[in-house]
């Protein structure tokens, strides 16, 4: 634009014109309606008709690469930052993609996995201590705390009641969670299955069994606990929690 400006005359608006012709790299032909425009500004100022042409074509040759190439640049300030926190902060890093998922690049699955692959120690989803979004906490190096956003189909507003009923003092059991938090049994299921309740009930088996016997405010097992005890449930193999999470 500057070029433009001071070797052939043209006005601040004119220049922003051929610039933009330019990033219309995929429209051939929209700089060359600038061509006799600028050849005739060199001319006039003093500049050889060979020298204003060369200039025009090396303008026109930018144009087929000089839009995608400022793209480039940008993505690969973009790529270094990432790079950057990527090796430096790998836990706060993978927190931030996990938090900004849907994002269509990669599952939280796989970003998890990569975490743990550049020794990232990667803590459950716990009603305990999760919030809605994932966390880091402090330890020899940062550790990634999943959260309830990663409970697909959980709502952000049953997520804060949790938060919000734990306050300082954690949940002693399922029926403490119960009569605190009131969820519904959709939730209730959700959490289950995400093996949310691991420090309440042991393991999922025992939260799905916990959990479906809980009926509104109250749990039913409080009313029958004398009469039937908990059953003895396997707990489930990495294969099964595997299966579970997919």
């Amino acid at each position: 634009m500057q070029l433009a400006i001071i070797a052939a005359g043209f006005t601040a608006g004119e220049a922003d014109q051929l610039r933009r012709s330019m990033a219309a790299w995929r429209r051939h032909g929209t700089v060359g309606i600038f061509e006799q425009r600028l050849v005739q500004g060199m001319l006039d100022r003093g500049y050889s008709e060979q020298f204003a042409r060369q200039v025009f074509k090396q303008i026109e040759g930018f144009g087929e690469y000089g839009f995608p190439e400022s793209h480039a640049a940008s993505f690969a300030l973009l790529v270094y930052v990432s790079a950057w926190l990527k090796c430096h902060h790998p836990a706060a890093f993978f927190c931030a993609l996990l938090n900004s998922q849907p994002m269509g690049f990669y599952a939280p699955a796989q970003l998890v996995q990569a975490a743990r692959r550049q020794d990232v120690e990667i803590l459950p989803l716990d009603v305990n201590v999760s919030e809605l979004a994932c966390t880091l906490e402090r330890g020899k190096a940062p550790r990634l705390r999943l959260g309830f956003c990663l409970v697909h189909g959980l709502s952000a507003l049953v997520a804060e009641r949790i938060q919000r009923c734990r306050g300082a003092r954690q949940f002693r059991d399922m029926e403490d969670f119960n009569a605190r938090v009131l969820p519904d049994r959709k939730s209730l299921e959700l959490l289950a299955a995400a093996d949310a309740f691991s420090t309440l009930a042991g393991n999922r088996h025992h939260a799905h069994w916990q959990a479906s016997g809980i009926e509104g405010p109250m749990p039913l097992w409080q009313h029958r606990q004398q009469q039937e005890s908990m059953p003895l449930l396997r707990a489930p193999s990495e294969g099964d929690n595997v299966v579970a999470d997919y």
